[in-house]
């Protein structure tokens, strides 16, 4: 039997376990998916355990991304992250993704959102931020980062080609002539609140929301109303899974059982 896992602190109220259960299942893979929670102060030492024990993947969630960068060797595509999210244990030694950044473009693809010469604005500056505003670079967007602490959204600007970097304040402005907006801060998470003023919104902009609970966010709902384009960060942790499902097993993710695996645990969780 393969052994897969998510590593972090804390991991008890992880969706990922549902998720992949329910891939391996569909796929008739002989494979668990179990929960990992380390000491921060022996993450190094967690990760060489579980090569040593013969894990075959893991993903990686906080606070232990930029640990599992120095661990693992970074893949080409994601070194400029400078976190991973998902490690493979290979013949060669370990191997890091980065899934937050592939994901989220394959979210954006699955709703036949084109970012080849979109005008991307991400609000926010920290891992998140980072991984969107590379990936939106890497697709061809024209990205540009809103930040409460503008000095944090100039220092990210400066590390992705032709990004800039402005202050909340300016968000507003940004948003006239955008046409993505992603949320990349914890603004709305199991709140009613918004990183965005309602009345920017238009009907020809894309609203991407990295928050998952809940599901239909004040900045969601805002969006909608205008007439924008939505869609959920739920969307995000699938193709997450998804990236990192075939990565480790070199098949296709079975997105549609994922996908109900993982709403099916967001809705239970609702409920409680």
């Amino acid at each position: 039997m393969d052994v897969y896992g998510i590593i972090g602190n804390p991991v008890e109220h992880s969706l990922s376990p549902p998720m992949h259960e329910a891939a391996f299942r569909e796929r008739g893979i002989d494979a668990k998916y179990v929960t990992f929670e380390a000491d921060p102060d022996r993450i190094e030492e967690a990760f060489r355990g579980a090569e040593a024990l013969g894990i075959d993947g893991l993903t990686v969630t906080l606070p232990f991304k930029h640990d599992a960068f120095e661990f693992a060797d970074p893949d080409v595509q994601i070194e400029r992250v400078g976190a991973v999210n998902t490690i493979d244990f290979t013949e060669s030694g370990p191997v890091g993704f980065n899934t937050d950044m592939t994901g989220t473009l394959r979210a954006f693809e699955h709703h036949d959102v084109d970012l080849e010469g979109a005008r991307a604005v991400v609000v926010g500056a920290g891992g998140a931020a980072r991984a969107l505003a590379f990936g939106f670079e890497e697709a061809g967007a024209d990205v540009q980062i809103a930040n409460r602490t503008e000095s944090k959204a100039h220092d990210l600007a400066d590390e992705v080609p032709d990004a800039t970097g402005h202050g909340l304040d300016e968000l507003p402005g940004l948003m006239a002539d955008a046409d993505v907006v992603a949320n990349a801060t914890s603004v709305g998470l199991e709140s009613d609140e918004s990183v965005a003023p309602a009345d920017a919104w238009h009907g020809d902009l894309v609203a991407f929301d990295a928050v998952y609970k809940p599901l239909e966010t004040r900045f969601l709902q805002d969006a909608a109303a205008a007439g924008a384009q939505t869609i959920d960060g739920a969307w995000m942790l699938l193709f997450q899974g998804v990236d990192a499902f075939e990565i480790w097993t070199g098949e296709d993710a079975p997105l549609e059982a994922m996908n109900e695996a993982l709403r099916d645990r967001l809705d239970d969780d609702s409920q409680q």
